[in-house]
């Protein structure tokens, strides 16, 4: 099926103490505000919160899973980080066509992290090259 303006797919994801352990493992980023319950009590979050770029593989997920699907292959990703996350938040990851170009299998997307109170949490856009 064919792209067009305004399609949007999500994908549902509740974090966990595990999906951080094991972001930090694979990723490096052993940041104690993401490991360690005291230090992080003196964040300015006051808990432990939920890797950024975990956060955003939700985004990536959506992207290659179901709109636009495989084959996709990403061009370029701006995110802003509006919002923590926290061990337990539901996110939403939810992408949306918003432009096509007719010379090329590119589009944009735009891209949103939502908590389970509908706060955003990551907003960007993407730039994709569509599946052939």
């Amino acid at each position: 099926m064919p792209l067009s303006i305004g399609q949007q797919a999500s994908l549902r994801r509740t974090i966990s103490e595990t999906d951080i352990v094991l972001f930090a493992g694979i990723s490096g980023d052993t940041n104690p505000v993401h490991l360690d319950d005291l230090a992080a009590q003196d964040s300015p979050f006051g808990k432990r919160i939920a890797h950024g770029i975990l956060s955003a593989g939700l985004i990536s997920a959506v992207i290659g899973t179901r709109l636009p699907g495989p084959g996709t292959i990403y061009l370029n990703q701006t995110l802003a980080f509006r919002r923590p996350v926290y061990i337990g938040d539901t996110l939403t990851a939810t992408v949306e066509v918003q432009a096509l170009r007719p010379d090329k299998p590119i589009a944009t997307l735009r891209t949103v992290v939502t908590n389970q109170a509908a706060e955003v949490v990551i907003e960007g856009e993407a730039i994709v090259r569509l599946p052939s």
